[in-house]
């Protein structure tokens, strides 16, 4: 297959829609996003928390929470004059779908290559 969207017939396509893996790898590109992240795994934390934590300001950490939000990687809700910060696992169960289907479509791939060369066919 080359460059073009041409599939061959019976061949699968992703589930995931290309935009919503490229803002993921887009949101877990970023260092300070990933640092957030492993502090959220282990607890919740306040945007202060992750301020100090992270030596950014709560304004830079807000901005990077709405990343994190938009790929559902994290989610926050406000008690009373505290924002609260959570992981969200939803942003990974996405991205293992798109990994399982290249794993999938891969192994396919191998296995047709396998027995072609089994075959003497190349």
């Amino acid at each position: 297959m080359g460059l073009s969207d041409e599939r061959r017939p019976g061949e699968r396509r992703p589930v995931v829609k290309p935009a919503a893996i490229d803002a993921l790898f887009h949101a877990l590109g970023d260092p300070t996003r990933r640092g957030m992240l492993a502090m959220l795994a282990r607890r919740t934390a306040s945007v202060s928390e992750l301020a100090d934590h992270l030596s950014i300001s709560k304004t830079a950490v807000g901005q990077h929470l709405a990343v994190l939000e938009g790929v559902s990687l994290a989610r926050s809700a406000k008690k009373g004059r505290v924002r609260t910060c959570e992981f969200d696992v939803q942003g990974l169960a996405t991205l293992q779908e798109w990994i399982e289907f290249h794993r999938r479509e891969w192994g396919d791939r191998l296995d047709r290559l396998d027995t072609l060369l089994e075959d003497g066919e190349i």
